[in-house]
């Protein structure tokens, strides 16, 4: 719940689309807005979950690197599905200083390359945790 309480703080169009009214009806009511907005939020909660299982085997003192690189990775995406789901939700407003929209969907972008590039992770992966010959 931690996760998605940060989630509507960073990236508010559940709230925007219940709140905008388009057509007597509220924006959030229609699917198209809706599903990719709900699509984030299981990408976010995922993403959490992993980093919680990489944290506890840390803490017992076991191998935790598949865990930690893939919640690296499923949090990126994350983040980039909600970044886009957010823009995509406020349509033109998307890009007005007034929602700070347009720079969150840029920050969001610096995640999948640093401070691990998320092509480093699935090389990780796949070598180490899938027996996969080394692809670098």
């Amino acid at each position: 719940m931690i996760c998605y309480r940060k989630f509507r703080l960073k990236f508010p169009p559940p709230r925007y689309a219940s709140e905008r009214i388009v057509f007597g009806r509220p924006i959030g009511q229609n699917q198209g807005v809706q599903f990719p907005i709900a699509r984030a939020w299981a990408a976010v909660e995922a993403a959490d979950l992993m980093r919680y299982k990489a944290a506890w085997l840390f803490e017992q003192d076991l191998a935790c690197g598949a865990e930690a690189n893939t919640a690296k990775l499923l949090a990126s995406e994350a983040s980039w599905a909600a970044a886009n789901a957010c823009l995509d939700t406020h349509g033109g407003y998307g890009f007005a200083a007034d929602y700070d929209v347009e720079r969150k969907f840029r920050e969001t972008r610096l995640y999948s390359v640093a401070p691990v590039s998320n092509n480093l992770v699935l090389a990780f992966l796949g070598q180490h945790v899938l027996g996969m010959p080394r692809s670098y």
